[in-house]
């Protein structure tokens, strides 16, 4: 079974080269999407489509 990679915040925060808080901070903004959250203890899951999005998001602000 080919299972799609999730990643935790920690993970797409490195990633993206922004802090964690930063990444809770934009999602609060409306910067970001809000994620999805894990079903049992809620914790911000992203998967690589979400990373990909959140790096177009990054980089069509620098542009």
């Amino acid at each position: 079974m080919n299972k799609e990679k999730i990643f935790t915040a920690n993970e797409v925060a490195r990633i993206l080269g922004l802090s964690k808080q930063t990444l809770f901070r934009y999602e609060k903004r409306g910067i970001f999407p809000r994620s999805r959250r894990n079903s049992i203890n809620h914790w911000r899951q992203y998967t690589e489509a979400d990373v990909k999005k959140l790096k177009d998001i990054i980089r069509g602000s620098i542009e």
